[in-house]
């Protein structure tokens, strides 16, 4: 009896442009999965090691590639990275401006590809396609609006055996590192697969795939000596204040009577606590930001519960404030409380941040999000770099969203700093993990500069970071506490702090040297190709 065959028998493999479509998707499904290895690899995971395989499985999906498929690979790693990394955006205010900012921002991941994609038929070109990754980090923390650098690939390696090389060369050094180690992995094995299929090794570029691998491992370590903990200075005693606020989300700048309350109330019971032997006196305490969003200048009321708080612990206080002139626009700022004299320094916030503390083009997004107006005031940046004498001890001072910014704590280190406060709020985006995203830069920031970082917050996870990285007291989240702790006090420089922008530069110029000749290669092949058709054309004639 013999078979009957249907149709459904012999139906083929479904084929786009004469290609199984299985097949077609396999790169774009790599340059996804390779954003999301990105984002797992960022806290509060402990898998900063995934950023290694991500960039290896990046590298295998854009070699080879042209341009425009470059660009839509790009987009996928940027969206699959980005999408959820900052998912915490859209907490309060819904999923438009979320999207709209990943969307955005993955541009650039795009365009840094196709950079990558460029580099990848030039000798060596893990090197220069690791340099192409860092000037599109460097363009993403500058354009548009002042820039938005979260997401650095650097803030991810606060647990990593790489961290020591921010100390080298900063965030920009530690970052080409770990792009560096992905695509020196990718290339190793495409020589090892090239000479099991050949039978033999090309010994030059095996050997620089093999350094790209090796060498960022050994820069680390060789940079171990610049992590140091120890006590230049001396110490400091320092208090962290977190009041907590009463609800979450958007409203909190609706209590901004109770958030004060809150953190007057925890530092008086510090006070107590201090005078009855529980904890050590501190040299200085620290609040967060905008823990009196009321105006302490204008508001004698305000005025009177900080300065009575601050009398009751009886050292230096800073208090993060709200301040409302009259005209122009606010001011987020950090006063110097002193017990006696009330608020004698402040410090405004240099990098606002957009969107969030004030809204450019105002007409147009308000068409995308009515939640524009809940900013009916935009903020104004400072423009000094914020250095307050505690107690004899030079705190420098890095709010909120400027710890994602290289300058903003180079800045106070290279104006005298011995510690560095990262005071913040983080009331708006609930119990997502923004805080932890934002804890990992300060511990990155604590290595870069040899510093202990205090970071106090309103509701997230306050926390004490030594010089080393390693966070030594910490919160929990929406919980009222004040932490005490002794740090170490240091004055000397790392290579990162002495060489500012300079490792960043270089980078630059090596992304861009790569892009030139990778260009020019490209130029030459084009007229080699016209000139060997036109040879062709006049044979047959």
């Amino acid at each position: 009896m013999s078979a009957t065959i249907t149709p459904v028998d012999t139906q083929q493999p479904a084929r786009v442009g004469g290609r199984p479509l299985i097949r077609r998707c396999i790169r774009p499904g790599a340059a996804a999965l390779s954003g999301v290895l990105l984002f797992l690899s960022f806290p509060p995971r402990p898998l900063w090691w995934l950023a290694v395989p991500a960039f290896a499985l990046l590298g295998w999906a854009l070699r080879g590639r042209r341009a425009r498929a470059a660009l839509g690979l790009g987009y996928l790693t940027g969206l699959g990275f980005l999408l959820p990394l900052l998912v915490w955006t859209g907490e309060e205010v819904g999923a438009v401006p979320w999207l709209a900012l990943a969307a955005v921002e993955a541009l650039f991941v795009a365009v840094t590809c196709v950079g990558i994609a460029c580099v990848a038929r030039l000798p060596a070109w893990p090197v220069w396609g690791a340099a192409v990754w860092i000037a599109g980090e460097a363009a993403r923390a500058r354009v548009p609006f002042g820039g938005f650098p979260w997401g650095k690939i650097a803030f991810g390696q606060a647990d990593s055996v790489f961290l020591p090389l921010a100390a080298v060369g900063g965030t920009p050094v530690l970052g080409f590192a770990i792009v560096l180690c992905g695509l020196g992995l990718y290339e190793t094995l495409r020589q090892a697969a090239v000479g099991r299929r050949t039978g033999t090794v090309p010994r030059g570029p095996a050997a620089a795939a093999l350094l790209a691998l090796v060498l960022p491992l050994v820069g680390a370590l060789c940079a171990r000596p610049l992590v140091d903990d120890s006590a230049e200075d001396g110490t400091a005693t320092v208090a962290a204040v977190q009041g907590n606020v009463p609800r979450l989300g958007l409203d909190f700048n609706a209590q901004r009577r109770a958030v004060l309350d809150n953190h007057a109330r925890r530092t008086e019971e510090l006070a107590a606590d201090v005078a009855s032997g529980k904890v050590p006196r501190p040299d200085f305490v620290l609040w967060p930001e905008n823990s009196s969003d009321l105006d302490p200048y204008r508001n004698a009321d305000a005025r009177l519960v900080i300065d009575d708080a601050v009398k009751a612990i009886g050292v230096p206080t800073v208090v993060g404030a709200v301040v409302t002139p009259e005209t122009g626009k606010l001011r987020n700022t950090l006063i110097e409380w002193d017990p006696r004299r009330g608020p004698v320094d402040t410090y405004d916030k240099r990098h606002v941040q957009p969107f969030g503390e004030y809204i450019p083009l105002r007409s147009f997004v308000r068409l995308l999000n009515s939640d524009v107006d809940r900013v009916q005031r935009d903020f104004g940046p400072g423009h000094e770099v914020g250095v307050f004498d505690l107690a004899g001890t030079r705190v420098g001072l890095v709010t909120c969203f400027e710890a994602a910014f290289d300058d903003a704590a180079r800045d106070t280190v290279t104006h005298g700093a011995q510690l560095i406060s990262v005071p913040s709020n983080n009331a708006t985006f609930g119990r997502s993990e923004m805080t932890y995203q934002q804890l990992a830069m300060s511990r990155v920031r604590a290595v870069e500069h040899s510093r202990s970082v205090v970071v106090p917050v309103t509701s997230g996870v306050s926390a004490v970071i030594t010089p080393d990285g390693e966070i030594v007291q910490r919160t929990g989240m929406f919980t009222p506490d004040a932490l005490v702790a002794e740090v170490p006090l240091r004055s000397s420089l790392t290579p990162a702090t002495r060489l500012g922008v300079w490792p960043e530069v270089a980078l630059l110029l090596l992304a861009a040297g790569a892009l030139g000749k990778a260009a020019a290669d490209a130029v030459r092949d084009r007229r080699r190709r016209a000139e060997a058709a036109e040879r062709a054309a006049q044979t047959t004639r």
